[in-house]
């Protein structure tokens, strides 16, 4: 098999599924001097990709003109113009990723689908017979996909992708000579994978006795409100949301002494930058394979419950009716994940 030379990658979303794109590409990259990358994804996510050298970028516009099966034609036709690909390499696997790869298979191209582990993810979250072990974690399973094309991925050494970057200009006053800049992102995409608000806002007050500074991360009007609500309850809490495009975000976060977050993107975004990551699990699990980058076992902070994961992505409603698997969780067991990290 003669080894590509120029690979599309392809991972239209979410967030945070994108963001561990990352380091397997740097990796696989950084083992294979002859290959160049293009990643074709959500616009927004472009940041996530500058500074890896011979990776390259193109927006998708999934909403815009590239919604629907025309548009998504209209992005192949875009791309096959741009530059010449060797291979396709298909992380996501879903309607949009696939019609794409169908494609640029019909014209000859070689490609790779991700194998998702969908029948052992199943057999993990339900509720009788839960065969309960740790799964290929999606990093792996993203490296397979390179190596089907016949390439060496080897990720096993996981050390941070980034440097930290510079703090804008508007957030230095955030980051206190001797003091800890705590990272809080109190939300996810689905309710089961929050820690209630309330106990997360006493959490946040608990930080504040301390020597810490805390800053506020999510995103959406009802996110930003909250957040800006205890912002003005607290003293030391601040409210990054909707004052900084991603870009900056991903410099502060870069420049945190941790990051609290749920099983979310924002869990993601720190580990690219070595940040440690104090994450805390409810309906979904770390068997299900989506711990960050080089994410530190003892700095996960679970509940031990016979129903967990209930769900691979945390989009089922609780059935117990009690959402035991957050609230079984003191406060005080984060605060102190928090003072050791």
């Amino acid at each position: 098999m003669q080894l590509p030379q120029h690979i599309l990658v392809i991972r239209f979303s979410a967030m945070g599924d994108v963001a561990m794109t990352v380091p397997v590409i740097k990796k696989i990259l950084e083992q294979n001097p002859q290959l160049m990358v293009t990643m074709v994804s959500n616009a927004f996510f472009q940041p996530l990709f500058q500074g890896i050298e011979r990776c390259y970028f193109y927006p998708a516009y999934l909403k815009k003109q590239h919604k629907g099966p025309a548009g998504i034609f209209r992005l192949y036709k875009e791309l096959k113009s741009a530059t010449t690909f060797t291979a396709i390499a298909d992380l996501h696997s879903v309607l949009r990723s696939s019609l794409l790869k169908i494609f640029f298979c019909l014209d000859g191209f070689t490609t790779a689908t991700i194998e998702k582990g969908r029948k052992e993810k199943n057999a993990l979250t339900r509720k009788e017979n839960k065969i309960f072990k740790p799964l290929t974690t999606t990093h792996e399973r993203y490296a397979q996909v390179f190596r089907q094309l016949g390439l060496f991925a080897e990720i096993k050494n996981q050390l941070p992708v980034f440097a930290a970057q510079t703090i804008p200009l508007s957030a230095v006053k955030f980051f206190e000579m001797g003091k800890k800049i705590i990272g809080i992102a109190p939300f996810a995409q689905y309710t089961e994978k929050m820690y209630p608000i309330e106990k997360m806002k006493a959490v946040v007050q608990q930080l504040t006795y301390g020597n810490n500074v805390v800053l506020l991360f999510g995103g959406g009007e009802n996110e930003s409100a909250i957040l800006q609500q205890w912002e003005d309850d607290m003293t030391g809490v601040n409210n990054m949301a909707g004052k900084f495009s991603f870009a900056e975000e991903l410099a502060i976060i870069s420049n945190l002494t941790v990051m609290v977050s749920m099983d979310s993107a924002n869990m993601h975004l720190a580990a690219l930058f070595g940040t440690p990551v104090v994450s805390i699990w409810g309906a979904t699990h770390p068997y299900a394979g989506f711990t960050a980058w080089a994410q530190l076992p003892q700095n996960i902070v679970q509940a031990t419950l016979y129903c967990r994961p209930c769900s691979v992505f945390g989009n089922k409603p609780c059935y117990r009716g009690d959402h035991a698997c957050m609230n079984m969780i003191t406060q005080q067991i984060i605060v102190e994940k928090i003072a050791n990290s």
